[in-house]
């Protein structure tokens, strides 16, 4: 690789007040201001940490200037591309592997920006066209990973193989033309970064996952759903707001001081616990503890059989109550309650099947089934399971894997509806059923009425938040759908399905005709997820609202990789979304426009 050679411009020192060519470089904290309003001083002492120890020396030992701080950043330049990435890389396996970070919520996730062009040179700073398109290139770059510019891409591509990403053609804020960009995704997929807490005025609590005292994480599965369960029944009072368990998942393994999740999650509340299985016998523990001072209200242990593990449930959800809305009567609290099965085994088989439900691992999938169809033949009177085996067979037939999709959407809203009647108020069952009749069977407007039972029974039920945003999204009604999925992401900002919340914003963007927002999350999905095949269609119908054909085709190969007997037209007939039948045409002239076969 040829290094970018300095050239310096006659009669001026080291080219002061001239133009060079250097490989330009950003870096950006993400969420710095959210990171800054949790803790000010530890945030500011762990980003000198990374500048002064990390960032400045790998600089340094390449013979790269760091030009200036930007308070929530750095501005650098090095002689050449393939040096800028490197450094660029060796920074990012610095501070993502936490080194010398210590144990924090969130590790200081960075965007790195890379592009080659001419600067000009003051003696303190560098300024020019190139330097601009960095700085804007960054907001693309994903958290942990690298971006970077067609330019900077060119230097390096032999050295990068098939590491790089083809983001496509970006509009970046005041260029007039699109520029074209690669993302070096990280080393750790997934990294979890600040999101603005949710706001309310309400009570609000997060719930962690228990700590398996067993220390056997074949048995992770039971405390996080004994956690879940606890989630579901306070979730469906009105007099709450309560973070969806998907998202405290993030501490799963961790004891996490009380004050961190406050501030991290946006909640006054913590509860915590730990659990232990010995044999028949369960040994459970929960604390109740102020986010805002971290001192422990209240604290309660009992060693049990396990069929009595449901009243103590139901014990650590009365006392988190008449702790924190006392105002909740008896008779509300005993419908936000959930139905408990009659046979423990089912319970424990639902929640191994429940785990396993949100991989798009196809092998891991199918196990998901076989433990909810056990956990159904052990109690048949258990609403849960159904309603999970009801959302398995809506997911199986989105991604494409049926056989027979009538057949699978037709079992998904039997066995939706076998859960519902067994109990009115399981949001899940009522969320799920809502989503299958308006994505399956085209009833949208008939699906809101669920969608409205399911959020009338669970003010807090993430899921349903974000799946009646897709069934207004297929109806056009796109304000409304924008303005549920970011409700539903606001409630699960650390989702392990959060893939598929950004997918259904996107879609919701997408149906509004704001294709370059859609892009964003559909990229974001991806990034992800990129095995979720309702994030290819919905980039590829962002890519040919932009008219970015060439770009929709390399996406198109990507499903056909996916789901190798993908048909626009058999797609149109069972699995097309949109009821609206202007957003459909468009929608399926754009998948058309990609190549896909007919």
């Amino acid at each position: 690789m040829v290094p970018v050679k300095r050239a310096r411009r006659p009669g001026t020192p080291d080219g002061l007040g001239g133009r060079r060519l250097v490989a330009i470089a950003f870096i950006d904290i993400v969420g710095y201001s959210i990171l800054m309003a949790t803790d000010e001083g530890e945030t500011h002492a762990r980003w000198m940490h990374i500048l002064n120890r990390i960032v400045r020396p790998e600089a340094t030992q390449r013979k790269g200037k760091i030009v200036k701080s930007t308070g929530d950043g750095i501005l650098a330049e090095f002689p050449s591309a393939i040096v800028a990435v490197d450094w660029a890389l060796s920074v990012q396996a610095a501070v993502v592997s936490g080194q010398g970070l210590g144990d924090h919520d969130y590790p200081i996730a960075l965007r790195i920006s890379i592009h080659v062009g001419e600067v000009v040179t003051t003696r303190d700073d560098i300024f020019g066209h190139g330097v601009n398109l960095a700085a804007r290139l960054q907001d693309h770059g994903p958290p942990g990973g690298v971006v970077l510019s067609e330019a900077a891409y060119e230097l390096v591509r032999s050295s990068l193989g098939s590491r790089a990403r083809d983001l496509g053609l970006l509009q970046l804020k005041n260029f007039d033309g699109p520029v074209r960009a690669y993302a070096i995704d990280p080393t750790v997929p997934g990294l979890a970064v600040p999101v603005p807490p949710a706001q309310s005025l309400l009570p609000s609590i997060a719930v962690l996952p228990f700590w398996n005292l067993g220390g056997d994480p074949a048995n992770d599965y039971f405390a996080d759903g004994v956690a879940e369960d606890i989630v579901i029944s306070l979730a469906a009072l009105r007099e709450l707001m309560v973070i969806s368990r998907a998202s405290t998942l993030f501490y799963r393994g961790r004891q996490p001081d009380a004050r961190e999740v406050g501030r991290a999650l946006g909640v006054r509340y913590v509860l915590s616990g730990s659990i232990r299985r010995l044999g028949d016998v369960i040994r459970i523990g929960a604390e109740l503890s102020d986010a805002s001072t971290g001192a422990t209200l209240w604290g309660e242990r009992a060693e049990a059989p396990k069929q009595e593990l449901f009243e103590f449930q139901d014990r650590i959800v009365a006392r988190i109550v008449s702790g924190i809305a006392p105002n909740v009567r008896a008779a509300e609290l005993q419908r936000a309650l959930r139905k408990r099965p009659e046979v423990f085994t089912a319970y424990d088989l639902t929640l191994r099947g429940f785990e396993l439900i949100n991989s798009l691992d196809r092998e891991k999938f199918l196990q998901a089934r076989t433990f909810l169809e056990k956990a159904v033949s052990e109690d048949s009177k258990f609403a849960m399971p159904l309603a999970w085996l009801a959302r398995w067979h809506s997911v199986y037939v989105g991604q494409g894997w049926s056989s027979n999709p009538r057949a699978d959407a037709d079992a998904a809203a039997t066995l939706a509806a076998r859960a519902i009647d067994l109990d009115q108020r399981n949001a899940l069952a009522l969320a799920t059923y809502g989503h299958v009749r308006s994505f399956l069977f085209k009833e949208c407007e008939s699906a809101l009425i669920y969608f409205e039972r399911a959020l009338a029974a669970c003010p807090n039920a993430a899921l349903a938040w974000i799946l009646s945003s897709a069934t207004l999204s297929y109806l056009g009604r796109t304000d409304e759908a924008i303005q549920r999925a970011e409700h539903g992401l606001r409630l699960s900002p650390f989702d392990g399905a959060l893939y598929s919340y950004y997918m259904f914003l996107g879609l919701s963007h997408y149906a509004a005709g704001h294709y370059e927002e859609a892009l964003k999350w559909g990229r974001m999905s991806a990034s992800e997820n990129p095995s979720y095949t309702a994030t290819l269609r919905l980039l590829i119908g962002c890519l040919g609202g932009l008219e970015r054909f060439d770009e929709g085709r390399g996406v198109a190969a990507r499903l056909m990789d996916q789901e190798p007997n993908f048909r626009v037209g058999t797609y149109a007939r069972t699995r097309q979304p949109f009821c609206d039948a202007r957003i459909a045409d468009l929608y399926l002239s754009h998948l058309r426009s990609a190549g896909l076969p007919e």
